[in-house]
């Protein structure tokens, strides 16, 4: 079983990849394709909890006022 470690986002976000290319490859034994399935899903949860985190963040900082402010996300900003 995986210990519980937690990463960077990108540095979860990477090593998540990096186990769906392993079970992608086909070559793990029906127990390391579960024990990789497990790190995944805990690490899926991390990265999802980290983003929900951050969004939070960002509502706050656009708070005005008592009042959310919608802001549309512009990527070349």
């Amino acid at each position: 079983m995986a210990t519980k470690k937690n990463y960077p986002f990108e540095e979860s976000l990477a090593r998540l990849e990096g186990l769906v290319s392993r079970m992608e490859a086909g070559d793990l034994s029906l127990e390391e394709s579960l024990q990789t399935f497990e790190e995944g899903i805990k690490l899926t949860r991390e990265c999802q909890q980290a983003l929900a985190a951050a969004e939070q963040k960002v509502a706050l900082l656009l708070e005005e006022n008592g009042q959310t402010k919608a802001v549309p996300f512009d990527a070349d900003e």
